[in-house]
């Protein structure tokens, strides 16, 4: 099930995400491709392969996760799907967001969803596609900060250019549903 499930993500992030030309990405570098995952994500076939593959690889954590989240705006799909698809499965994870800039007015946090999260519990950070990993060591440090401890790192697209070799250093082994390799080669 999961093989044929992997393969129809493939699929739609070929035909919905996957872009050649010249592109600037959000870490600054120019590349010759450029997959835009929230044409994936946010479509219901391709958001809900997307929660069941990754809330698949959250289940062989070494410790329980008992949160799951992500920067805005590229995560919240994923944490949203992942969410819905761990409720349908018995075994409910509640979502959080990590904001850009802490929220300006009321409680002035960076987490929304927090109060969900039983205090330095374990929790699995998503991105739909990693570059340099420079994201997810911003997540890290602020999720981090609020008491939790990051015990998963994911994403759907691991474009191979640094950033899994990034977060390992920093100790956090990022797992992916694809590599560059394993979507277009």
């Amino acid at each position: 099930m999961q093989h044929v499930e992997r393969q129809r993500l493939k699929e739609l992030l070929l035909a919905k995400s996957y872009r050649q030309g010249t592109f600037t990405l959000t870490s600054g570098k120019t590349s010759d491709f450029y997959i835009d995952g929230k044409q994936t994500t946010l479509d219901a076939e391709g958001g809900y392969l997307c929660g069941r593959l990754l809330f698949a690889l959250i289940q062989q954590a070494p410790q329980p996760i008992s949160g799951v989240g992500g920067m805005t705006l590229g995560a919240d799909p994923l944490v949203t799907a992942v969410s819905i698809v761990s409720h349908l499965a018995g075994s409910p994870i509640p979502a959080f967001i990590v904001r850009k800039e802490a929220k300006g007015h009321g409680t002035g946090n960076y987490l929304e969803g927090k109060s969900n999260l039983q205090p330095g519990c374990a929790v699995a950070l998503l991105e739909d596609v990693v570059t340099t990993g420079g994201t997810l060591l911003k997540v890290i440090e602020r999720v981090e900060k609020e008491g939790f401890k990051v015990g998963m790192v994911l994403t759907v697209i691991d474009r191979e250019e640094g950033g899994a070799e990034v977060l390992a250093q920093a100790g956090y082994p990022l797992h992916s549903v694809f590599t560059r390799t394993q979507l277009i080669g």
